[in-house]
């Protein structure tokens, strides 16, 4: 039930609002726990960072943890990985053919959630040494928020100084151009305030704003003017020399946005990308060649182009099944097709074993996710259920997208319909497995469609707009997921197994292992269930 998770919340949760009785049932009379979904459990680096479905699908189907985020973005800068990329050259390439400037844009902090200072002065050294270019700029956005509210100079004042020594040693040109508060610019989530990501624009790109002979004066004087401001709420801010701006985004330049996380990357991601964006004007919009540390957003690939690629995951459940004869089907509409394939294969295109493994892709429709909220969830069933009774399959995974990719929309009433559809459909599934004499698991990779509505982070309460309408959240959750087991024949011979600490997704894959009667590798996190 992809993008169906829990939470206490009822207001805006269109799981708990809505009409549920198969996933009632289930809860009521079968073993089932809560999975972590997020953070640390899938391997991104921190628990303030929300699940989603690549690293989702990567930990239930690789059955233990491999490093997302910050962790993986460190392994391939150790490993020169990210240098030798195709995503690098193309950036270094494109600079070189257009006398142009790279450019990175982030937050600069070692806050080590969105983006680490580390991993900036690593590229700035590799772009100047090793590949020789003649002038970088860096547009700094100010934390304040993962790390101390007024800590700005602590990372400012020694990265001039950084600056300064590679300029020296290198000959080039490396400098700061822009900046401001990480709440004033540039780092909107969940299309709040696309404002901020204009003002960004504004500030990056075009180079117009308020201008200051260095970004330590900036903020000095921003501070002085406005006392007791801190860090993320800065003005933005533009360098400026004799002149005029030192760093505006020109045409034959590449830029880097050197966050590794998402949520608050994905706005400015889609502002240089998007032909038909119309969230702002963009004057100028400038020819560049575009990267992210990484793919913020794997349903809608965003961006098109990123430094560091997916885990290299190894002996995933699927590979692992294989070699040991079990015939598997994988099945979901277009839209998530990918993830039960692609993804729950460890990054891995194409089948292990052909003769024993099927893909089924139902075409997703080409409309507005809120216009069809129930999707093609009844096409998925048709055939599961055929399936399912054919007896052709030892083991098929199925995804219902519709939590995730109708929550995204933001419609709690699409939202609403979505849950309802996907619960109607488990229920036929159930009805399905009880005759073949099967075990459904029912489970999520992240939740999405439990929380619709903003909430404030310290008191819990929907955050409204002026007029008293809730305000709506599209993305992902924080909220942990059920693992519901249904074993018609089974007569209370499985239960959860409570001495797993802190269970998550990737103890998924070793209790498929423990209910098709095999033994699950030692290497994967412990099965969730214990049979009697």
């Amino acid at each position: 039930m992809d993008g169906i998770g829990y939470s206490e919340y009822t207001e805006g949760n269109a799981v708990a609002e809505g009409y549920t009785p198969h996933l009632d049932w289930l809860l009521e009379n079968c073993p089932y726990t809560l999975l972590r979904a997020h953070g640390t459990a899938v391997g991104l680096p921190s628990d303030a960072d929300m699940g989603n479905s690549e690293v989702g699908h990567n930990a239930i189907g690789a059955g233990r943890i491999y490093p997302q985020g910050a962790r993986l973005v460190n392994e391939a800068i150790a490993s020169g990985r990210l240098f030798q990329g195709d995503t690098w050259r193309k950036l270094i390439d494109y600079c070189r053919r257009n006398n142009g400037t790279l450019h990175f844009i982030g937050l600069l902090s070692d806050g080590n959630v969105h983006s680490h200072i580390d991993h900036l002065k690593a590229m700035l050294r590799c772009a100047t040494e090793v590949e020789r270019l003649p002038r970088c700029r860096v547009h700094i956005l100010l934390d304040g928020r993962d790390v101390g509210e007024t800590s700005a100079l602590d990372y400012v004042i020694p990265f001039e100084e950084f600056l300064r020594e590679l300029n020296e040693r290198t000959g080039s040109d490396v400098r700061i151009a822009s900046g401001g508060g990480r709440m004033k610019i540039t780092m909107d989530r969940y299309e709040a305030d696309w404002g901020m990501v204009a003002l960004g624009w504004k500030t990056h790109v075009a180079g117009e704003g308020r201008a200051f002979p260095s970004a330590r004066e900036a903020i000095e004087t921003y501070r002085r003017e406005n006392p007791g401001v801190i860090d993320q709420d800065l003005p933005p801010f533009v360098i400026a020399d004799a002149s005029g701006p030192v760093g505006p985004i020109r045409d034959g330049d590449s830029v880097i946005f050197f966050n590794y996380r998402g949520d608050r990357a994905i706005e400015i991601s889609r502002a240089f990308e998007e032909d038909d964006f119309d969230k702002f004007p963009r004057e100028p919009r400038p020819k560049v060649a575009y990267a992210g540390m990484m793919e913020y957003d794997g349903d809608l690939h965003i961006p098109k182009n990123y430094l560091v690629s997916p885990p290299h995951i190894q002996q995933s459940m699927a590979e692992l099944l294989c070699e040991r004869g079990i015939r598997q089907l994988a099945i979901s509409e277009t839209q998530k097709f990918g993830h039960v394939t692609y993804f729950w294969n460890g990054n891995r295109s194409g089948k292990f074993n052909p003769d024993l493994e099927e893909y089924i892709e139902i075409p997703s429709d080409a409309v507005p996710f809120e216009q069809r909220p129930w999707m093609k969830a009844a096409e998925i069933t048709d055939r599961v259920i055929e399936e399912i009774l054919s007896g052709r399959f030892d083991f098929i995974r199925l995804n219902y997208p519709n939590g995730d990719m109708v929550g995204h929309t933001g419609v709690y009433q699409a939202a609403h319909i979505a849950v309802e559809v996907v619960d109607l459909c488990v229920g036929r599934v159930m009805k399905a497995v009880e005759k073949a004499g099967g075990i459904l698991i029912v489970t999520a990779d992240h939740g999405n469609a439990e929380e619709m509505f903003e909430r404030d982070e310290k008191t819990g309460k929907v955050k409204l707009h002026a007029d008293g309408r809730p305000k709506a959240k599209t993305a992902h959750t924080l909220n942990p997921v059920w693992f519901i087991v249904y074993d018609p024949e089974g007569k209370g011979t499985l239960r959860i197994n409570d001495r797993v600490p802190h269970p998550g997704l990737t103890n998924i894959a070793a209790t498929c292992f423990q209910l098709l009667g095999l033994e699950p590798p030692e290497f994967y996190d412990p099965p969730l269930l214990l049979v009697s």
